[in-house]
């Protein structure tokens, strides 16, 4: 059993019940939209040599579960798959169930999640007699999947759910900036033997230091953790994080906090729900963009690339459509102004103006 506490090598993994050799790193599906096929199929298919084994995607993730299926068909038993849906009626989410089922190219699904269950109305929908837990509960019946879990950006909502149903598995933001779970919903996890995944681990690539952020998640209780990855070189990168996974010594946890300092609250994890602006602004990169030019100081690099895109920071016409869209709140009109402002006042002064 899992006790809190306890460092990653005490601890068994019970991501799902029976299952103890997991590779406590998976992937998540979001930036493999980003490729093409053919480059899908390679990152996939290193993650698989690499031995990551769960693999996590969703319905409304555009082509993420078609390209999932086209590689993990092929070494179905040797993988754990999740999806989820974002709908809230059991009508509704059992046509997902069946979507994923074609896109993935499989009879059966590991996990099947509600996603982002962001406030106790939609908790009771999703729990209510024609809510989504329901199509689950007779999806895993007929053997079409196997566990039902949750996921949420707010882990004390997600915490509530804990509360009233028995979901195999929890997925929350869990990193050094956003550590929220680890208050309650982790504990409790752990108390009544819930697996627990960490979404946005490195903090929708804005953390730097991801190894010493990594050593830091799997010692407060995660079980594994879906980075997205895009290239080969990142699934290397990630699996090799797994090689020390020692706890934190103090001037490690000092780089890190320098880490959460720089970056504040306030910053984008790339989950891309805001997507699509109805201008076709790139939103996510346009906030890496930010960051590349403000934190890391590699300023002509982002303009090179700013001035490269159809649509950036000045062509926001403050529509709106993003905010509500947005976990995390982010005023995405108000800060894409005041970045396209603070950017032409600083080559302004560069220029000696």
């Amino acid at each position: 059993m899992i006790e809190a506490g306890k460092g990653p090598q005490d601890r068994e993994t019970v991501l799902i019940p029976g299952v103890r050799s997991l590779s406590r790193m998976g992937m998540g599906g979001i930036p493999i939209q980003r490729l093409e096929v053919s480059a899908s199929d390679r990152v996939l298919e290193k993650a698989v040599d690499c031995g990551i084994a769960f693999f996590d995607t969703a319905r409304i993730y555009t082509d993420s579960e078609s390209k999932f299926g086209r590689v993990l068909s092929r070494h179905r038993r040797r993988v754990i798959i999740a999806s989820k849906s974002f709908q809230r009626g059991a009508a509704e989410v059992q046509r997902d169930i069946e979507e994923s089922l074609r896109q993935l190219r499989t009879d059966y699904i590991d996990i099947y999640q509600c996603h982002n269950v962001a406030s106790m109305e939609e908790l009771e929908r999703v729990l209510s007699p024609g809510g989504a837990v329901a199509a689950m509960i007779k999806a895993k019946e007929q053997g079409k999947i196997l566990h039902v879990g949750i996921t949420g950006h707010k882990p004390a909502i997600v915490a509530m759910a804990l509360a009233r149903f028995p979901f195999a598995t929890v997925q929350v933001p869990c990193n050094f900036m956003e550590t929220g779970a680890m208050k309650e919903l982790i504990p409790e996890a752990h108390r009544q033997r819930v697996g627990v995944i960490a979404m946005k681990p490195v903090g929708g690539g804005n953390i730097r230091e991801t190894g010493l952020n990594f050593r830091f998640i799997f010692n407060h209780g995660i079980d594994v953790a879906i980075p997205g990855m895009d290239s080969e070189r990142q699934v290397l990168e990630n699996v090799a994080a797994l090689a020390d996974l020692s706890p934190l010594r103090a001037e490690e946890t000092a780089r890190l906090q320098a880490e959460k300092d720089r970056l504040g609250d306030h910053f984008c994890r790339r989950c891309e729900y805001c997507m699509p602006c109805p201008q076709g602004l790139p939103i996510s990169f346009l906030h890496v963009l930010r960051n590349y030019y403000f934190h890391y100081h590699l300023k002509d690099w982002a303009l090179e690339r700013l001035a490269a895109l159809p649509k950036a920071f000045k062509d926001c016409v403050a529509c709106g459509q993003c905010v509500p869209k947005c976990p995390y709140h982010l005023d995405m009109p108000t800060i894409f102004r005041e970045t396209w402002e603070r950017i032409q006042a600083d080559r302004s002064l560069s220029d000696g103006g």
